[in-house]
């Protein structure tokens, strides 16, 4: 799995940048547009949100787990619903803006929470955690499905017969290519370029291949209730995101100017300078090379 190293590698470096682009409680994961893209960014996440939780049946009083909370939007909704919200994260970052603004979030890794730690929970949540769960050297090693199999054991335990738990994730679509084709040597925006970024961007995380193995490994446990591409979705989240990073404000650009020395002296944010000219995500979905789903799940 990605270690706590990278995923503040990723989350914790941008916390402030983010939350002055998005607000205190942003939403990083893909909006819900239903092929409306005249809705808000706001919108259509609030719409994703409210999807989750009439798919996880959240009302008032349900406790509600969410596993890789990032900076707590679902959280936030969920209260407002009168549910009962716990977070975990591996980000520092995230973690305490989390705090600062009121939501019961712990760092621990999503994937060795068991009933000692909080009790059950009646609906559990998963905004872009799994993207995480499997490293290259994992995957490399043939350990991705044990991975997944493992985690979705402990995701039962968690929950009572015809609990729910909703798994969103990218995962690699019908023209991924052989892993030892990817080189950020390759001819730039090329699918073998493009995923190369994908990883400099995103340390220690590999996806699953399609969601056919996600589905397969939350077997015996669960059935599959609803499944549903949020692939177009995305890619416009994606366009939203960069407008927003990219607007003008003096703390955020100072921050941005923050980051020089770490591009000076790293090699691993040298890297991610191509990230600023282009969205490797963004045109990994356009080439489908990945894809995006939303997964919802009952207890057997």
């Amino acid at each position: 799995m990605a270690s706590q190293q990278d995923l503040d590698f990723t989350y914790t470096t941008i916390d402030k940048i983010f939350r002055l682009s998005m607000g205190q409680t942003g939403d990083y994961s893909g909006a819900l547009y239903n092929g409306d893209f005249s809705l808000t960014l706001e919108q259509a996440q609030r719409q994703k949100h409210e999807f989750i939780a009439d798919s996880l049946h959240i009302s008032a009083g349900s406790r509600v787990l969410d596993l890789g909370c990032g900076w707590g939007p679902f959280l936030q909704f969920v209260n407002q619903r009168g549910a009962i919200g716990q977070g975990v994260t591996l980000s520092k970052g995230q973690a305490a803006a989390c705090r600062a603004n009121g939501l019961a979030v712990d760092i621990k890794d999503c994937r060795q929470i068991t009933p000692d730690v909080y009790g059950r929970f009646d609906a559990i949540s998963s905004v872009g955690a799994m993207e995480h769960f499997c490293s290259v050297e994992q995957y490399q090693a043939g350990q991705q499905d044990t991975i997944y199999t493992d985690f979705f054991a402990k995701l039962a335990d968690l929950l009572p017969v015809g609990g729910r738990a909703y798994i969103q994730t990218m995962v690699f679509g019908r023209n991924m290519i052989p892993f030892e084709q990817i080189s950020l040597d390759a001819p730039k925006d090329s699918p073998s370029y493009v995923l190369a970024l994908m990883i400099a961007q995103f340390p220690g995380s590999w996806l699953p291949y399609g969601p056919e193995q996600v589905i397969r490994n939350a077997q015996p446990h669960f059935n599959l209730i609803s499944k549903s591409s949020g692939r177009l979705d995305y890619i416009h989240t994606i366009g939203e995101w960069r407008k927003r990073f990219r607007a003008f404000n003096l703390h955020k650009y100072g921050l941005y100017a923050s980051l020089l020395p770490k591009l000076l002296t790293s090699k691993a944010f040298r890297d991610l300078i191509a990230v600023f000219r282009v969205s490797p995500n963004r045109l990994c979905f356009q080439q489908e090379t990945m894809e995006h789903y939303r997964l919802v799940f009952e207890k057997i």
